[in-house]
């Protein structure tokens, strides 16, 4: 007998889907990368694929196959933004303001508000495929 509604909401919540808490993880992993520390991040995600890729449930592996291409499609759009500021005059140029601020305000939110939308899935338990930068089902 539950001691509180606390304790009585939890025994009557659905069952964790399988592979829930790796594709949580995943998601996890790739807003970190984006927000907080990335490089390492990307490193834990890519160490968390390949271990898991092979036994894990449907629901993580395709946490883990969107938020690993998500990251790829995330750093090649920086090294292109990099280029770009180069291709216009370099680091000093006052156009490199302009390239940041575009791809900041354009490519990045995306990604961010993209990665907390899988997010959000991963914890109700249902796939997600990021649009554009995602891999097909």
């Amino acid at each position: 007998m539950p001691h509180s509604a606390h304790e009585a909401e939890q025994e009557q919540s659905e069952p964790v889907t399988p592979g829930q808490g790796l594709a949580v993880t995943a998601e996890a992993l790739y807003i970190t990368n984006l927000l907080l520390l990335p490089g390492l991040a990307f490193v834990a995600l890519v160490i968390v694929y390949v271990r898991n890729i092979r036994t894990a449930p449907a629901l993580a592996v395709c946490h883990l196959r969107q938020t690993l291409s998500a990251s790829l499609w995330a750093g090649t759009l920086l090294l292109l933004a990099n280029i770009i500021i180069v291709l216009l005059g370099g680091y000093r140029s006052p156009n490199t303001w302009m390239v940041v601020i575009i791809y900041f305000t354009t490519c990045h939110a995306t990604l961010v508000l993209l990665g907390v939308m899988g997010l959000a899935r991963a914890m109700a338990g249902q796939c997600f495929r990021y649009p554009l930068v995602g891999r097909p089902l």
